[in-house]
């Protein structure tokens, strides 16, 4: 009865804690407009998105408390080598997407400059709805990105297919050996696929840079070695590099069906709505444009079914939540309307906004509460301590080159991993 007492106590505690938690943030993403209501303004949104029905829907609800203000997106061509010169032009955006491999790169150095610090106390944004390990900080201690959506990696499950072969979705590496093997048996020449033709977003990348990075998490010393490119930090790479080399020789990746797919977004998505792929590895962006094209598949609009999008259990121990921000946004300080702008993103950063958008486009949140849409609920279960923030631990891109082309070059058979550790630095 005592022992029935105390859970029942700690049952109301924790109810509690949880409803004073939710009226705290349901406060904070009460938004009230602190501009004249009748202003007339444009505010211009640039990215490399081709569309953003997510940040159209928010576009709509802001101008219920500003009518007059018109919003509006736009894809710029070759965003990465264009941006600087739009920045620049007579047509200033207000806010464009941003990325955290954009610090410290010379060639984006008059990008960063036109960043506005979006910590600074007087613009009143709510940063603190967003997860601590998302933001960035520059040497000055200011933010001057802030994320709209998260990503992780990991693989999309034809769920459905698991339940008609009688199989388990595996949660460990041996699991995931033993279960492509059974679907080989079954007549599935590659139980797991994915974009293969190139480094830049192939499957390879997905399975190891997760591994390299949970490798580096714990060990300053370690971090610190591969951010410089020191050759030692090589060994690193191992357990990553024998992964993706593994699920090659063992028979789960067949790479050349692998390499009928032609791109990591829309060919992997339509090839994995055909209905005879167990599991198709990809990153969050992929998995962003399922719902839509759903109904752009003959063959799922046919014969629909259950997929979710799992962590790749990459140890004996289960996968990795890689969770790193996917798009952010930054705030030209050199635009017009700089103030109307910024109640823009005053409006947008909440969390129940931020939620929103997240869930419409199909990605995760990078707020503290983490609304999962269904497709991510396997991530969910994963624990803190196999939850790793690349940008938190200080992750620099000179690594990621390395990782991303050791694996493809691994799982494309040009070279063997002790060749591929012993290159490290030289990618």
């Amino acid at each position: 009865m005592k022992k029935l007492f105390c859970l029942a106590l700690n049952a109301i505690m924790l109810t509690s804690i949880v409803a004073c938690s939710s009226n705290k943030n349901d406060n904070n993403d009460v938004f009230n407009p602190s501009l004249d209501k009748e202003t007339k303004c444009e505010i211009t949104v640039v990215g490399d998105y081709s569309n953003f029905e997510a940040l159209e829907a928010e576009f709509d609800r802001f101008n219920d408390y500003y009518p007059n203000v018109g919003l509006s997106y736009f894809k710029l061509d070759d965003y990465k080598n264009t941006l600087g010169t739009v920045l620049e032009g007579n047509n200033k955006p207000n806010i464009f997407f941003s990325y955290t491999w954009m610090n410290g790169n010379e060639k984006y150095a008059s990008v960063i400059s036109h960043m506005e610090n979006l910590s600074d106390p007087s613009l009143k944004l709510n940063l603190d709805c967003v997860r601590p390990s998302l933001i960035n900080h520059d040497e000055e201690n200011k933010v001057k990105m802030v994320p709209v959506f998260s990503r992780t990696y990991g693989t999309l499950v034809n769920t459905d297919l698991f339940k008609k072969e009688g199989l388990n979705v595996p949660t460990t590496w041996s699991e995931l050996l033993n279960v492509c093997q059974s679907f080989v048996q079954k007549g599935y020449k590659s139980p797991m696929m994915g974009y293969s033709e190139k480094a830049s977003s192939s499957l390879m990348n997905t399975v190891a840079y997760p591994l390299f990075i949970a490798e580096l998490a714990n060990d300053p010393n370690a971090l610190n070695l591969a951010n410089n490119l020191d050759p030692s930090a090589g060994e690193y790479m191992r357990k990553a590099l024998e992964a993706v080399d593994g699920l090659i020789k063992n028979g789960c990746v067949d790479l050349e069906e692998c390499d009928t797919i032609k791109d990591n977004y829309e060919k992997v998505i339509l090839r994995f709505f055909e209905g005879n792929v167990p599991m198709m590895i990809c990153g969050g962006d992929t998995v962003s444009g399922t719902k839509k094209r759903e109904s752009q598949s003959e063959a799922f609009i046919n014969a629909p079914f259950s997929y979710s999008f799992y962590p790749i259990p990459l140890t004996e121990q289960g996968g990795y939540f890689i969770d790193s921000p996917s798009v952010e946004f930054s705030v030209n300080k050199d635009c017009n309307d700089l103030e109307m702008t910024n109640e823009f993103m005053r409006f947008l950063l909440s969390n129940k906004e931020l939620n929103e958008m997240a869930s419409l486009k199909r990605l995760v949140t990078p707020t503290k509460m983490m609304s999962f849409d269904s497709v991510y609920a396997p991530f969910g279960q994963v624990p803190a301590e196999r939850t790793i923030s690349p940008e938190l631990i200080g992750v620099k891109d000179t690594l990621v080159v390395q990782i991303r082309n050791a694996s493809y070059q691994v799982g494309r058979g040009e070279i063997t991993v002790d060749e591929a550790i012993s290159k490290y630095g030289q990618y």
